[in-house]
């Protein structure tokens, strides 16, 4: 089951700084595809990007998480967009985000597996793709080995979201 938060442009009362942001966020999603995009939205029209476009956007384009931030926030986890799962990804990750949110996310990008966890083999996935494939397999058994050592409260092998919330608490630059 995936939790979404709700972007600010959904919030009754409106402050006009989300508002101005809800609208520049919008023409950002317009500006991907103007001829799939209606500016009109009152009829709730059913528009979804395709992954090529968002991935491609210059915010994501040089992340090596772009994809899997993409599935992580697409309602149907193919990293295909709503104007609501857009606005949910800015949301969460613009600095205003709070931290328990921001945590959950980057805990659910971790988890390429998608079963609540992040074993040995999501690790490894991230580390690879934050040291873009430098290090040996010997070096990234020996990095996934250690974090699991300091991080798994409850000892079964694998990351929970709270293991890694309590990470998180130790290393407060982890989210910035």
């Amino acid at each position: 089951m995936r939790w979404k938060s709700k972007p600010p442009c959904s919030q009754k009362s409106q402050e006009p700084t989300s508002l101005s942001l809800c609208l520049r966020l919008f023409h950002r999603y317009r500006d991907l595809a103007p001829q799939l995009v209606p500016l009109d939205y009152t009829d709730k029209p059913a528009v979804t990007l395709p992954y090529e476009l968002i991935g491609s956007m210059p915010e994501l384009k040089d992340n090596p998480f772009r994809q899997r931030i993409a599935e992580v926030f697409s309602e149907h986890g193919d990293g295909n967009m709503t104007l609501d799962d857009f606005l949910d990804m800015f949301s969460v990750l613009s600095e205003m985000a709070p931290r328990d949110l921001k945590a959950y996310y980057a805990f659910k990008i971790y988890d390429f597996n998608n079963d609540d966890y992040i074993c040995k083999s999501d690790l490894e996935k991230t580390v690879n793709k934050l040291t873009r494939n430098e290090l040996t397999p010997e070096e990234i058994s020996l990095v996934c080995e250690k974090v699991i050592y300091e991080a798994d409260v409850d000892n079964d092998g694998k990351l929970s979201l709270a293991d890694f919330q309590h990470m998180i608490v130790r290393a407060p630059d982890f989210l910035r």
